[in-house]
Formats: C-alpha cells, structure tokens, sequence
C-alpha cells in the first residue's frame, strides 16, 4: 500500500487539475460572451448620451448582465465549494424607479467591473485552460501520427517540425512534459487566482454586508415592537374583559354583602359565597393570562420539561428528542415554547397527521427547534395557520425561521435562535 500512495496522490492531483482546467476553459465561453455584453453595453451608454434612446435599451443590457453575473456566481461558487449568494434587492416597480434603483446601485458597477475582468482575464486564462486541458492528450496522438502529416507541412512537436522518430519521440516528450507540468500544477492556481477574484467582484462586500444587517435589524425591530405592542393589547383585553370585569362583579357583591349583613344575614351569606367564588374564577383567568406571558411550567420543569409537557398533551402522539442545551436565556426558552405549542397545535388542527416528532439542540450559539410531521403538507403562511405569528416571534429574536412543506408532506418547521455561546 505505501508503494501505491505516490500513484494515488498523483492520480488526485491530476483529477484538480483537470478540473481546474475545465473550470478555465469553458471561462474562455463566458468570457466571449461578456465582451459580446460588455460591448453592447457600451453603445447603450453611447446612445443615452447621444440621443437619449439608450433609456430604453439600457435597463434591458443591465438586466441582462445582472442574469448572466448570478449564472457565473453558481459557477464560480460551485468551483470554489462555497454559495456566491445574490446582491440584488428586489427593484420597484415603474420604469423610472428601476433604473434609478439599478443605475444607482454599488452592485451594478461591480457587476460591469466583473464583465471587464470576464472579458479580459477569463478569455487569456481560458485558453491557457484549453492548452492544458486538450494538450496533453493532444502531444500523445500528434507524436503517434506525425508520419501521417502532407508533405511539405510537418507536424510540429514542442514549436519544432519533426522529421523522423527520433525527433518525434524527443520533441514530443518535451512537450508532454510541460503541458503535464501546467495541468498538474499550474491549472490550479490559475484557476483559484480567477475564481477568487471573481467571487470578490460579485459576493457581497463589507459595506453591502453591513447595510443589509441594518436593513435587516431595522426591520426585525419593527417586527418586535409590533409583536410587542400586539401582545400588550392582548393582556389589556384579556385582563379588561375577563378578570377586572370579574374584580367589579366581586367588589358590587361585597359592597351588597355588607349592606345587608344586618337586615338580612342569609342573602349576605349567598353574597358573600358568590364573591368567593367569583374571587376564583378571577385568580384562575389572572394565573391563564400569566400563563400566556411567560408559561410557569418553564420556571418549574425547564425548557425540556415544558416541551415534553406539550408533547404528552398533544392529540397527534409526538415524540422528544434533546440534545444538551446549555445555558438558554428566558426570553429564547419562552419564544421556544410558544413555537412549539403552536406547531402542535397546527399540526392537530390542519395536517392530518399521524405522529409528530419535536427536536432541540444547540449549535454553537444558537437553540434549534424543529417540529416535523407526516401529514398532507401544503402549509401556507396567510391560510391561518400562525406562521406568520411564528416567524414574527423568531424575527423579534433576530433568529431564523424556515418551513418546508410540499403537498403530500411532510411538514417541518424549524427556527434558530441565538443564545449566547
């Protein structure tokens, strides 16, 4: 076996190079195509200057170029192992607004410097790609035919005609040689070299990243002070019809009670049993409405105990699976709860479902929970199925939240919500 390990790393350095190789030549393509792009777009710029007629031309060349720039971010992200998501926000709608959205846009200038790097560097490494993809098998067959050459145009070895065997054998080691040496070690990085600078062109930048995690903390904090404010209403409604409607009853009852205490014992006594009891009815709707805010089976039994409470409730039979959590701060436990609770309650009420599975678990520094079931799928986020309440939870955490359900089933819903690491 040692004896095989220079033949297994030669066979894995040259399976890289062939693909670096490959990625370089079918470069060579795109870049052509981007000079083909680049130079219409050129003369949609001449024509806004010229007459002005570029104004229609020209959305239509940026929309282009936009489509082929995210074809080569699958390209370039798939030779590099990694998503090149896209930079594009959607554009408004009206003609004006988009190309006022696109012209004004960082990304477009950076998508038009690809197309200048596309044209230029992707067309010269491409054919050095082509050289090292095609030559060596290219030296084999030109150095078993050479013979076979017409008279008075020799085949040429290496940059040198070749007369007879001899010379065909030398001239065509030499150049299998290189051509072996610029696959085997020189695709690769020629090829990184322009995956790297292609991706740096048209991945997301520093700048892009933070303005997007603004956009998007500015809108996850709209949602929570939403969330928030419609909680809040919740409780003064719950509290205002249910419990202090019930504390007026009661105080009128005791008030009557004490009035008639003297005149007449009996009906203050049934009074006063009456405000006993609806003193606990009260109590009971108050610890309901404290239940909603932050659960007590959460400050008894933990986040595990709570959501093992709500899989042995639950109608469809679910199953518990908990890896170790750690430390989870109170308002992650409360938002997982509620998720959960909520899952469950839909899978009950809309998925036909036989059995359901909850799973927690930490990674790094966030709580996973995912709740999968095997019912009819085809879950919609506006058919009252509190997807949207579910989302807006998680939103307000700055978490993500992801629902996977094709008609037919399963269904999954699954969040992530940062904890600390």
């Amino acid at each position: 076996m040692p004896d095989m390990l220079p033949f297994l790393r030669l066979t894995e350095r040259a399976e890289k190079g062939t693909r670096a190789a490959l990625y370089l030549s079918v470069g060579l393509g795109t870049g052509l195509v981007s000079l083909l792009i680049l130079a219409t777009l050129l003369v949609s710029v001449a024509l806004v200057a010229v007459a002005g007629a570029g104004l229609i031309v020209l959305p239509v060349h940026l929309s282009l170029v936009r489509r082929w720039a995210d074809a080569e971010r699958r390209r370039t992200g798939s030779f590099l192992g990694r998503v090149i998501p896209p930079r594009h926000r959607p554009l408004p709608a009206g003609f004006g607004a988009r190309l006022r959205a696109t012209l004004l846009d960082t990304v477009t200038l950076r998508e038009v410097a690809w197309l200048v790097w596309q044209a230029v560097a992707g067309v010269a490494l491409g054919l050095i790609g082509m050289v090292a993809l095609v030559g060596v098998p290219s030296t084999l067959l030109q150095t078993a035919l050479w013979w076979m050459a017409p008279d008075g145009e020799p085949a040429t070895l290496a940059l040198r005609p070749v007369s007879d065997w001899p010379s065909a054998l030398l001239l065509g080691a030499v150049q299998f040689t290189v051509l072996s040496a610029l696959l085997l070690w020189g695709a690769r990085p020629l090829a990184r070299l322009h995956a790297t600078v292609a991706a740096a062109l048209l991945g997301r930048s520093r700048v892009d990243r933070l303005a997007e995690r603004v956009e998007t903390l500015s809108h996850t904090r709209a949602g929570a002070l939403d969330a928030h404010a419609a909680e809040l209403r919740r409780i003064e409604r719950d509290l205002h019809d249910g419990t202090q409607a019930r504390l007026v009853a009661l105080a009128m009852r005791l008030g009557l009670a004490r009035s008639r205490i003297d005149e007449d014992p009996e009906q203050a006594a049934r009074l006063l049993a009456e405000a006993q009891s609806g003193a606990e009815e009260a109590m009971t709707e108050l610890r309901q409405v404290i239940r909603t805010i932050y659960p007590p089976v959460l400050s008894d039994r933990g986040l595990v105990g709570a959501v093992e409470a709500l899989a042995a409730r639950s109608v469809v039979p679910a199953t518990v699976s908990v890896d170790d959590l750690g430390a989870v701060p109170a308002s992650v436990e409360a938002t997982a709860y509620h998720l959960v609770a909520e899952a469950l309650t839909n899978v009950a009420k809309h998925a036909e479902a036989s059995r359901a599975e909850i799973s927690l678990s930490r990674i790094g520094g966030w709580l996973r929970i995912a709740v999968t079931d095997d019912g009819r799928g085809g879950v919609e986020e506006g058919s009252g199925t509190g997807v949207g309440g579910m989302r807006r939870r998680v939103a307000a955490l700055d978490g993500e939240f992801t629902v996977v359900s094709p008609a037919g089933g399963p269904t999954r819903v699954e969040a992530l919500l940062p904890c600390g690491s």
